[in-house]
């Protein structure tokens, strides 16, 4: 395996819209969400191994989540779980981590990708990673991989590329766009170059480092001044005291939608974000199966379209529903549409106020 290759896995976030399996205490990444055996985590690291040396992985994660991570992950050592004090989105934790791993090797490259995403073909996954980690050590690009859409979907973002460059698989990207409305994103998919942004990046940490010192130059002089204790007995008591001082902004913003040197690659690999239970229902179902189920028995007349998901592997009989999430996980039974599934994170506030801050 190339020493040079690191990952650094983002780990840190509620995952709020799968309540109410994903809580703040525990959530969602740490689940076996498919019944697989293991949990997200665990898929997202076993996947990366298959490339970069297990020493080399990194988690990032809230500092609540420490002892979670270690428990999933018994491979790794404490010191590869990047902790963050406070929460401020993306760019602030992957400036840190790419000044430690520079620090640790300055001809490192990497990968950045979330901890919850499930890829089914890994063998494509690395190829396409393997081309992008070799395009980022030979020049100067940010990568990333960005997935071809298979419908106008308004909750991603979407990369424009140039479809006129000379490389078939390397495209230089014209701009990154926000999650559009249903007739932006059908122009979008009709046009044949645009890709889902899939928040999967790849760059050397020379490079990362020198974008973030030209583009955010605040946050980057407040990070670099642990450049003496990163990696050390003292880089616990440095982020302490500095990380809440850096702004919320996350890694689109602050650096890739102002980067002129930025490449993408379409993926060849299948690709779900797992974002919602309608996404884990998708991921599950197909043209033979009306319902999907997770640690779940059903009894199904007249119903689908469900999502069913239990704690126990309890029967579950259902007659005359269809398009439901109904999941089971310990005190709380959530039944509810599936054409209202982005409520689910107003919903959670909901019961939290009414009930105690215990249950989200």
């Amino acid at each position: 395996m190339n020493k040079n290759y690191y990952a650094v896995i983002m780990a840190g976030g509620v995952g709020s819209r799968f309540w109410p399996v994903s809580k703040t205490a525990f959530p969602k990444q740490f689940h076996d969400m498919l019944g697989t055996g293991q949990t997200l985590l665990q898929k997202t690291v076993s996947r990366l191994e298959q490339l970069i040396p297990s020493e080399n992985i990194r988690i990032l994660t809230n500092s609540i989540y420490i002892d979670l991570v270690l428990e999933q992950l018994p491979q790794c050592s404490k010191n590869q779980v990047i902790a963050e004090p406070a929460m401020r989105n993306t760019a602030p934790c992957i400036l840190m981590a790419s000044l430690k791993i520079h620090k640790e090797n300055p001809n490192a490259v990497m990968v950045v990708a979330p901890s919850d995403h499930w890829i089914e073909d890994e063998v494509a996954f690395s190829e396409d990673l393997k081309i992008a980690f070799d395009h980022a050590q030979r020049s100067n690009a940010l990568m990333t991989l960005g997935i071809r859409p298979s419908f106008p979907n308004t909750g991603y973002g979407y990369i424009e590329f140039n479809a006129h460059g000379t490389d078939d698989a390397i495209k230089q990207v014209f701009q990154f766009r926000e999650k559009p409305n249903y007739e932006t994103a059908k122009q979008f998919v009709e046009s044949g170059n645009f890709l889902w942004n899939a928040g999967i990046f790849i760059w050397s940490t020379q490079s990362v480092l020198s974008a973030f010192k030209t583009l955010q130059p605040s946050m980057y002089n407040l990070f670099n001044k642990g450049q003496s204790v990163y990696n050390t007995e003292h880089e616990a008591d440095f982020v302490a005291a500095h990380y809440a001082l850096s702004e919320n902004i996350s890694v689109d913003y602050a650096i890739m939608e102002h980067s002129k040197n930025v490449c993408v690659i379409t993926a060849t690999f299948d690709w779900n974000d797992l974002g919602t239970w309608g996404s884990l229902y998708d991921k599950i179902t197909d043209d033979s199966v009306e319902n999907a189920v997770v640690n779940t028995r059903l009894l199904a007349t007249d119903a689908k379209g469900n999502m069913i998901k239990t704690d126990s592997n309890k029967i579950v009989v259902l007659d005359g529903l269809n398009d439901y999430i109904i999941v089971e996980e310990n005190e709380i039974l959530l039944i509810f549409p599936k054409s209202k599934e982005q409520d689910i994170k107003q919903l959670r506030q909901n019961v939290k106020d009414a009930f105690g801050e215990n249950y989200i």
